[in-house]
């Protein structure tokens, strides 16, 4: 049990739940992940069994793809879904919001190729893991506390929309490392002056690794009590 599982991770859990799970199904407890994911995102996690958790640290730093829908027009606290989520155009501006989808949305990609491509400064969401004061960010926001990050660089490859459904948009984004995608559509709809959030995020790929090769928990659980281990166990070389 030395080698590496692609995880096509579902809504919800955390990327420790899987490993958790993990190490319960094989028996086995160094398990580890290579790359933490949103609980409310779906997508590839790399997962290291046995001797494989020493090299997880070489995903670390690899190139990542997303595809994410954001819907216009509202803001999110948390920069997603879970909100609280709020309105932030009055009636009056309602036609701003309908101007920047008309045809083939050429304003909303004017500002992503001024604004968002190459290496940027992109400030963290408070609703992150990131560490304050040895304290996590999102425990320091839930309780309404003050949470000071600073402005991190970070490298958008490519931004592109590929489905316009009015008022939310499809993005597939290939960026690196450290790059908070929540922070991506917030700092767009900041920009737009309309307002945006993250309504669905998938990673779909970590360096050359796609999530086409990855499996649900429960069929890595399924092969695993077969004795299939090579249909789901990379190996590290």
């Amino acid at each position: 049990m030395d080698g590496f599982v692609l995880v096509d991770k579902e809504k919800g859990v955390s990327s420790f739940f899987v490993v958790r799970t993990l190490r319960r199904i094989f028996g086995v407890r160094r398990v580890g992940h290579g790359g933490t994911l949103d609980p409310l995102a779906t997508g590839l996690l790399v997962v290291g069994v046995g001797k494989a958790t020493k090299s997880l640290n070489q995903f670390l730093g690899c190139d990542k793809e997303y595809k994410v829908t954001a819907h216009f027009g509202f803001v999110s606290e948390t920069y997603d879904e879970e909100g609280p989520i709020s309105e932030s155009l009055p009636v009056s501006d309602k036609k701003k919001l309908e101007d920047l989808f008309s045809e083939d949305c050429q304003p909303i990609k004017d500002i992503i190729k001024k604004h968002f491509i190459g290496e940027i400064l992109q400030m963290p969401p408070k609703f992150s893991a990131l560490k304050v004061g040895g304290k996590r960010a999102y425990d320091l926001a839930r309780k309404g506390l003050e949470v000071k990050l600073e402005p991190r660089k970070i490298f958008v490859q490519d931004f592109k929309m590929f489905k316009n459904d009015f008022p939310k948009i499809s993005f597939r984004i290939k960026c690196g490392s450290g790059t908070y995608i929540r922070s991506l559509i917030h700092d767009l709809g900041q920009v737009l002056g309309v307002g945006a959030y993250v309504e669905r995020l998938r990673r779909t790929k970590i360096g050359d690794l796609s999530v086409d090769d990855a499996l649900k928990i429960e069929e890595v659980e399924k092969l695993f009590r077969e004795g299939k281990y090579e249909e789901f166990l990379k190996k590290v070389d």
